[in-house]
């Protein structure tokens, strides 16, 4: 029968469809498994990164079936977002309709993959449902004093026309567009995420073994704890007239107490309090003012590059010698670091050593090298000794760090603070498609929630985007509306949520079953039964940003009573890019794989055989089309080799004893395949290995003829390669074993067992032959087969000496 993928695969996959072969069970008392993928933002078609994102979770999936466990296997749609606006612009669309359009494309391309996706737990995150629970979810938060508002200077991107987390500010651009983006000071939601810094940090252990230690290691420093001293720097009395006695002093941070003899000058964000005040109320030029604003403007990256800043005018006094301190604006102090001001100590920071010189400020060294002179040249930021530091000098710099800090919280001038890089999260984004934030405001009654019964605050249909604003701001109606509280008219926030907001509660979505769906985004029997998700598969992009902020949102739903559990993951694995010519496939450099195409050609199968064995899948993949038509090639010997096999609905029984050599040999590659299986599956995740051990095993097949060991072999072999190509192995299980052989598969010891050894055979040492002995041949007979081996090595030689190493070799020492 001659292998036909359309007809093979199109057979299958209505199948599955319409006898609900993958749909989970209800029966909560079986062992389960959640396999789930990172879902997709649907961009309209499916790229080489997708497929094998979804190839290795339904490999997963499909495995851990035939082992006999619930399988939940979801997909959805990350359907917010600015993509469909600027599409809308471009090409005169809806947002929605382009949305949901691509879903459909995409999820018939999903089908025509094979992908063992639940179809009853679908999901799109800007349908109405979803939705609705969503700022459910948000007003609890609310109430619990999680989410709050302030107004402050924020990440914008002038392309995209929307404020952006910290976390979406790559290299000093946006994360969707690459534009670099500017500060504007304007209101903003916020997630305390900050709260749980602590948590976040910690709960990293109980995470190591199951995720990779870089993931680890980027969420560590991205929370950033670092412990020091914090304390105030109070002004002079000139320096509080000029503030128009508005401010006393501020307080700083450092992580080096024992350079605090050293602090020579003090810096301020360009975006401090401080400094508005002095924009504000003439206590700046004009040259000045137009400098701070250009630093407000440039991106946080671009300000770490080249040191900029100006003297404000401005002393505070040092807090142990009362020495006058002057106050500088400087371009690298970060508003959302700290307090946005710092002590600067250029004798000991390379930072504030290259800001000093810069401006000829002042260089005060209160450390020096154990053995050696200080470089005047150079800060010195190695652990040394103290001088010029009271009490404290002739300390080890390291040790007395703690001696100081006692000593501020003894004269009460200061405490041992614990400080993060982790800041609030900012959720705020002026863009149309996106979830609406379920607030309102009223002129009496302030920032007022929505009620839950009136959930969900859907998005209007009938807008028109330009590119230009917010279109919710724009619209003639939508945003007018009464107040929750008193009934007076008010108006709706216009504010949408930023989208990794839907991406951190979705996978417990999915928990939830069709019978509740409607009611509720999921049951705490379900969310008990499901979590936490056993295998998680996406890319390394998403370590800081999704995952952090799924990991927060879990801790969130624990402490609100929705669950009971601290992580959402318990394995986590990041695969590699999908290469071609050596870069990463993008449309502008003309590199890409069309999935379809391959499909077409060749067939699903290939494309995800290719896929799993082409490298492993933490490691990159470069596209290789002659490695696709090999992929092919193999599928279409497996299949037509297949007419070797007699139907059978049991695994035939197998007198190992009675075989032949060759027939032995056949056996043992083929449940060496099976053992390799069970070991990437459960540890390895080598698929790579575990289809070159199939491969091995049809070789091994191939040289012997007993019609037993072939349909043994082919009930094993489709059962290991099922998850990898399904269509063929189900055609094959189908037409030959009733389906009966896609479960566990056991172990038979037996064939493992040897009947016979390979000796090596050396002569002086050096090894000239092989032979085959059985297990219980006596040592005579072994040199005497030696001998008969390596007969022209003996000519003429005398042999002084027999050496036989057990199960190893057997050595003939000779001389002329």
């Amino acid at each position: 029968m001659e292998y036909s993928s359309k007809t093979v695969e199109r057979e299958w996959q209505d199948y599955w469809l319409k006898n609900r072969s993958f749909e989970p069970s209800e029966d909560f008392t079986k062992e389960k498994k959640y396999i789930l993928s990172m879902f997709p933002f649907p961009s309209g078609r499916l790229h080489m990164g997708h497929v094998r994102n979804y190839t290795l979770s339904d490999s997963f999936a499909r495995y851990y079936r035939q082992q006999g466990f619930n399988v939940l296997h979801p997909i959805g749609f990350d359907s917010f977002g600015m993509p469909a606006e600027n599409a809308a612009i471009k090409n005169g669309s809806h947002p929605k309709k382009w949305t949901y359009d691509n879903i459909d494309y995409m999820k018939s391309e999903f089908k025509s993959l094979g992908f063992s996706f639940s179809k009853e737990r679908e999901l799109a995150t800007s349908d109405e449902l979803y939705t609705k629970f969503e700022q459910g979810f948000i007003i609890d938060m609310f109430e619990k004093g999680l989410l709050y508002r302030k107004k402050g200077f924020l990440n914008w991107c002038p392309s995209c026309h929307t404020v952006l987390a910290n976390e979406q500010v790559i290299d000093g651009g946006c994360w969707r567009c690459d534009t670099q983006i500017t500060k504007k000071d304007m209101n903003q939601y916020y997630f305390k995420i900050t709260q749980y810094g602590d948590e976040l940090l910690s709960d990293l252990s109980k995470l190591e073994g199951g995720w990779p230690k870089q993931v680890l290691t980027m969420q560590e420093n991205w929370i950033g704890k670092s412990n020091g001293l914090s304390f105030d720097l109070f002004f002079d009395e000139a320096s509080k007239a000029k503030l128009d006695g508005k401010f006393d002093g501020f307080d700083v941070f450092t992580t080096r107490p024992d350079t605090i003899y050293g602090v020579s000058y003090a810096a301020l964000a360009p975006e401090h309090p401080i400094i508005s005040h002095l924009m504000e109320n003439a206590g700046l030029d004009a040259d000045a003012i137009s400098e701070i604003k250009e630093m407000r403007s440039s991106s946080s990256i671009d300000r770490q590059k080249e040191k900029s800043g100006l003297a404000l005018g401005l002393e505070v006094l040092h807090p142990l010698t009362g020495k006058k301190i002057p106050i500088w604006c400087a371009n690298f102090v970060l508003m959302d670091y700290g307090s946005g001001a710092v002590m600067a100590v250029p004798a000991h920071d390379d930072r504030d050593f290259e800001f000093a010189k810069k401006y000829d400020l002042e260089i005060c060294p209160v450390i020096k090298p154990f053995n050696g002179k200080l470089n005047s040249e150079i800060a010195f930021t190695e652990v040394g000794e103290l001088f010029d530091s009271a009490e404290f000098s002739g300390m080890n710099s390291k040790e007395a760090q703690a001696k100081i800090i006692e000593h501020f919280e003894a004269e009460k001038i200061g405490k041992k603070t614990t400080n993060y890089k982790l800041k609030d999260w900012g959720v705020s984004r002026q863009r149309y498609w996106g979830a609406p934030i379920p607030f309102v405001h009223c002129h009496d009654c302030g920032l007022v929630m929505e009620k839950k019964e009136n959930l969900p605050i859907a998005l209007p249909e009938d807008i028109v985007i330009t590119g230009e604003g917010n279109p919710l701001e724009k619209h003639p109606s939508w945003k007018h509306c009464k107040c929750p509280q008193c009934g007076e008219d008010a108006t709706r926030e216009t504010d949408t949520m930023d989208t990794f907001v839907e991406s951190s509660w979705y996978f417990l979505r999915f928990c939830a079953s069709p019978k509740n769906w409607e009611k509720e985004a999921f049951s705490k029997e379900q969310i008990e039964y499901w979590m936490g998700v056993d295998h998680y598969i996406g890319g390394i992009e998403h370590a800081i940003l999704h995952l952090l902020y799924a990991r927060f949102f879990t801790k969130v739903f624990r402490d609100l009573g929705y669950l009971e559990f601290d992580e959402p993951f318990d394995k986590l694995l990041t695969q590699g890019m999908v290469l071609k010519d050596g870069a990463k496939m993008s449309k502008s450099k003309g590199n890409t794989v069309d999935p379809d195409a391959i499909i077409e050609k060749y067939g699903a199968d290939t494309a995800r055989l290719f896929i799993l064995f082409a490298a492993p899948p933490t490691q990159e993949l470069e596209w290789n089309d002659s490695a696709v038509e090999g992929a092919f090639k193999f599928i279409k010997r497996f299949y037509d080799r297949s007419s070797n096999v007699y139907k059978c609905n049991t695994i035939p029984q197998i007198e190992h004893s009675s075989l032949s050599k060759e027939e032995k040999f056949a056996r043992k590659k083929v449940y060496e395949a099976l053992v390799r299986a069970n070991d990437v599956y459960r540890e390895k995740y080598t698929f790579n290995t575990m289809i070159a051990g199939v491969m091995e095993a049809m070789n091994a097949l191939n040289t012997q003829n007993n019609s037993d060991v072939w349909s043994e072999g082919y009930w094993i072999l489709s059962s290991i390669m099922e998850p990898v190509i399904p269509h063929v192995c189900w055609d094959i299980s189908s037409r030959f074993f009733s389906l009966k052989n896609l479960t566990k598969q056991e172990i038979r010891d037996e064939v493992f067992m040897q009947d016979s050894i390979i000796l090596g055979v050396s002569v002086n040492g050096k090894v000239r032959a092989e032979i085959e002995v059985a297990l219980d041949t006596a040592q005579g007979e072994i040199v005497s087969l030696a001998k008969e081996s390596v007969a022209k090595w003996l000519d003429g030689q005398t042999i002084v000496k027999e050496i036989v190493v057990p199960n190893r070799l057997v050595n003939l020492v000779v001389k002329g």
